[in-house]
């Protein structure tokens, strides 16, 4: 039997419908094992009892943002729609932007919009003036991280 969900059938039709396929009137069935073949003792309830419906709604989801806080160690944008961080772009995400051969978008994103202050203003002004990029905050940071744990680096 097939029906429009919660709007459709009611209960009386989905007992009549039960007696129709000729089932007893508690709607159970018996199972048997399928390596033995012997019928398990207790009957029981075959197929869909209820339905939830999901409650997925996109106004709830959407989420973008121009500009928001960063984090102060890092600065990386913070992450979650209840910070109004920014969106994560995983790895999945990037190998599909290198097997579209998006070279120049993926050191964006990786790197320029997720770096300094300063940095995100003068990679907007290289961008748009055609000039080259400068180095990322993150290979500046390696170096002092490990100068912070003893650790020369040359």
């Amino acid at each position: 039997m097939q029906t429009p969900v919660f709007d459709g059938a009611t209960s009386e039709d989905l007992w009549e419908t039960v007696r129709e396929a000729g089932m007893d009137s508690d709607a159970k069935t018996v199972l048997y094992d399928g390596r033995t073949g012997e019928p398990f003792d207790n009957r029981v309830s075959v197929g869909v009892m209820y339905m939830i419906k999901l409650h997925h709604m996109v106004d709830d989801k959407l989420h973008a943002r121009s500009v928001g806080p960063y984090s102060l160690v890092t600065q990386q944008p913070l992450g979650g729609k209840a910070q109004f961080g920014g969106q994560r772009f995983g790895e999945m995400e990037v190998w599909a932007l290198e097997a579209y051969g998006a070279s120049n978008v993926l050191q964006e994103i990786l790197t320029y919009k997720s770096d300094d202050v300063n940095g995100r203003l003068k990679a907007y002004e290289a961008i748009t003036k055609g000039k080259p990029n400068s180095k990322a905050w993150c290979t500046r940071i390696l170096p002092r991280s490990c100068e912070g744990i003893a650790i020369t680096w040359s």
